[in-house]
Formats: C-alpha cells, sequence, structure tokens
C-alpha cells in the first residue's frame, strides 16, 4: 500500500532526521552566523511539503518534529558555544 510505513523504518526515520537537521542547522549557523536563520526555513520546507502532498499523517507528523528538534536543538549548540567564547562560531 502506498503511503505506509512500517515501525522499522519508522524507528530508524526517528533519529536520522533529528541527526540530519541538527547537522545542516549546526553548518549553516557557522557559515551565514544567523542562530535561527535554519528554524525558519525548516518550517518553511515542511510548510512547502505540506502544500505539495496535501495532508499529512500522524507518522509523518512526528517524524518532522524530530527534525525541526534537531534544527533547534542545532541553534541551541551554536548560540551556547558562542557565549562560552568560540570565536568561529
Amino acid at each position: 500500500m502506498p503511503g505506509t510505513i512500517n515501525i522499522g523504518q519508522f524507528i530508524v526515520s526517528i533519529p536520522l532526521f533529528f541527526v540530519l537537521f541538527f547537522g545542516l542547522s549546526f553548518i549553516l549557523n557557522m557559515l551565514i552566523k544567523t542562530t535561527w536563520f535554519p528554524v525558519v526555513a525548516y518550517l518553511a520546507l515542511v510548510g512547502g511539503v505540506y502544500l505539495y502532498v496535501g495532508k499529512l499523517t500522524l507518522v509523518d507528523m512526528v517524524i518532522l518534529f524530530f527534525g525541526l528538534l534537531g534544527a533547534v536543538t542545532g541553534g541551541w549548540a551554536i548560540r551556547t558555544l558562542r557565549r562560552k567564547g568560540y570565536r568561529m562560531f
């Protein structure tokens, strides 16, 4: 059936999306030096996916939430490093 996901894919997708968007957020923050831009970009990406697909299932929302959590954590990590005096961040 199209649109179904098995439990193994779901369990792997959660940390995958978290780590993926944490890394992207961290790298974007280092390059463009704006702390929360990746979070806004991620929300725009999710909005675009929603407009394209038209509906999101609970599984999709959980996976996308962990991606958002990764982007926020990346911004928080950069902000913490800047406050502790790491100038390259």
